[in-house]
C-alpha cells in the first residue's frame, strides 16, 4: 500500500460501532444406536428434556437470552434513535422458534419492523457446503433468502457464510448471489499491518469486507464473566472509552458475536444486561461515536485497500480456521460420507429426505466431534450435549448407515413405480 494511504487512514476519525449478533440453533441428533438401525426411529430428539431435545434448548435459550434481550434492545431502540443493529439467521433455528418458540420470533419481527435492524443473509442449514457442493451451497443461500423475506419481509444485501468463514472464493460466490457485503474474521495474518477497523474490498470482487474486531468482541462474548481476566469486571463506561481509542484511526468498530452471549453464554447473574443496556448512552457520549448497520457503512465509507484471503479463515478457535469441522479425520470422514449422498438424495425427490439430508450439513453436528485440547476443547465441551466426541461420531455414523436404507427403500420403490413416501 503506498505510504500516502497508510497516512490517510492514521487521520482518520469518528468509528461507527457495527454491533452483528449470529442467531442460530441445530436440530440435535439424539443418542442413536447401532441397534436402531432399520428401525425407522425419528434422528432429531423433541421430547423431554435434556440438551439434546431441540424443543427443550429453543424454548430454554428463548426464555433466558433471546425473548429478554430483544425486549431490551427493543427499549434501547426507542430511547436512542441513533442505535442501529444487525442480525443473521439459520433457517433451522427459525423453523425451530416457529415451532417451539413463537413469542421469541415475534420479538424479533419487532426488532426488524424497526427500520434500524438490518437482516443478514447466510445458509439455510448453517453448513459448511461451501467445501463439498458450490450447487448445494447457493441453493442453501437463495433458502434462507425465501425465509428472511417470509418471515420479515427483508432482502437481505450482505452476506455472512457459516461461523464467519471467508475466502476469496467465498466472496466472489457471494457476489454472483447479489450480496454487496461480506463478514469476515480480523485474522492477524490476514491483515498484516492493517486494522480491521476499516472497509476493504475482497480480492478478486467489488464484494465490500467488514472484518471483524475480535479482541473488543471477545471482550464481551468470551471474557465478560472471567474473574481471573486482568480487565474484569467490564463496565459500559471502560468499554466505550475502549472504543472511543478507535477515533483518528478507524472508520468502522466490528463487534461480531453469537446472540446467545446475552443470558445463556453469559448468565443474567454476571451483569451482562446491565452491561448492554449501559452500553449506548455511554458509547454515544462521545459525539464522534455512532452506530450504523452494515449496510448503511457500505454507503457512507469507500474501501480502503485490498485483502488477499485465499485460505478459508472462521471466527473458532485460535487458529481462527475450519480445524474446529474438519481437524480430524473423524469429521472429515463424516462429512465427506454424508456429501457422497447429494445425487442419490436428491434424485429422490422426496421433500423430508432432502431436509433430513441438509440438517445432519449443520456445522455443530461435526464440531461437536473435535478432539481439541487445552482452550479451545474447553469451549467445545461446553457446547456439546454429548458425553465425548466419539460419541457424538458414532450417532452420526449411526445416523448415517439408518438413513442411506431409507435412501435404498425409496429407489426400490420407485423402480417398482410407487414413489409414495418411506
Amino acid at each position: 500500500m503506498p505510504k500516502d494511504l497508510r497516512k490517510n487512514l492514521i487521520l482518520l476519525s469518528m468509528p461507527s460501532i457495527c454491533f452483528y449478533f449470529q442467531v442460530h440453533q441445530p436440530y440435535r441428533i439424539k443418542r442413536y444406536s447401532f441397534f436402531d438401525i432399520g428401525k425407522g426411529y425419528p434422528y432429531f430428539e423433541e421430547e423431554g428434556e435434556g440438551d439434546l431435545n431441540n424443543r427443550f434448548v429453543m424454548e430454554k435459550v428463548a426464555r433466558k437470552s433471546y425473548i429478554p434481550t430483544n425486549k431490551l434492545l427493543l427499549n434501547l431502540l426507542k430511547k436512542y434513535p441513533d442505535l442501529k443493529i444487525s442480525f443473521s439467521f439459520s433457517g433451522v433455528a427459525l423453523e425451530q422458534m416457529e415451532k417451539y418458540a413463537p413469542e421469541a420470533l415475534e420479538t424479533f419481527q419487532d426488532l426488524v419492523k424497526t427500520g434500524r435492524v438490518e437482516v443478514l443473509g447466510e445458509t439455510y442449514y448453517h453448513s459448511l457446503a461451501f467445501l463439498y457442493s458450490k450447487e448445494e451451497f447457493r441453493k442453501q443461500v437463495m433458502m434462507n433468502r425465501r425465509k428472511l423475506e417470509e418471515v420479515f419481509s427483508v432482502k437481505p444485501r450482505i452476506f455472512r457464510c457459516t461461523e464467519l468463514a471467508y475466502s476469496n472464493e467465498i466472496a466472489k460466490e457471494a457476489e454472483k448471489m447479489g450480496f454487496k457485503g461480506i463478514l469476515g474474521e480480523g485474522v492477524d495474518e490476514v491483515l498484516d499491518w492493517r486494522s480491521p477497523n476499516f472497509l476493504y474490498k475482497a480480492k478478486g470482487s467489488d464484494v465490500k469486507l467488514f472484518l471483524k474486531n475480535y479482541r473488543l468482541s471477545d471482550d464481551i462474548a468470551f471474557r465478560f464473566s472471567e474473574r481471573s481476566w486482568k480487565e474484569y469486571p467490564l463496565t459500559a463506561d471502560k468499554f466505550a472509552n475502549w472504543v472511543s481509542q478507535v477515533n483518528g484511526s478507524g472508520e468502522v468498530v466490528n463487534l461480531f458475536m453469537d446472540y446467545e452471549t446475552f443470558g445463556e453464554h453469559q448468565w443474567e447473574e454476571t451483569g451482562i444486561f446491565n452491561f448492554l443496556e449501559d452500553l449506548p448512552e455511554k458509547v454515544l457520549r462521545n459525539k464522534d461515536n455512532n452506530f450504523l448497520t452494515l449496510s448503511e457503512c457500505t454507503e457512507r465509507y469507500p474501501v480502503r485497500d485490498e485483502v488477499d484471503v485465499p485460505w478459508i479463515t472462521s471466527w473458532a478457535d485460535m487458529e481462527r480456521d475450519l480445524s474446529a469441522w474438519i481437524g480430524n479425520d473423524m469429521q472429515k470422514d463424516a462429512l465427506s460420507k454424508l456429501y457422497e449422498l447429494e445425487r442419490d438424495v436428491l434424485a429422490t425427490e422426496d421433500d423430508d429426505l432432502i431436509d433430513c439430508w441438509r440438517k445432519l450439513q449443520t456445522s455443530d453436528q461435526v464440531y461437536y466431534m473435535s478432539t481439541k485440547g487445552m482452550g479451545d476443547g474447553t469451549v467445545h465441551n461446553y457446547f456439546s450435549p454429548y458425553g465425548s466426541p466419539y460419541d457424538a461420531f458414532i450417532y452420526f455414523v449411526n445416523v448415517l448407515n439408518d438413513f442411506k436404507l431409507k435412501i435404498k427403500n425409496k429407489q426400490k420403490n420407485y423402480a417398482k413405480g410407487d414413489k409414495a413416501k418411506v
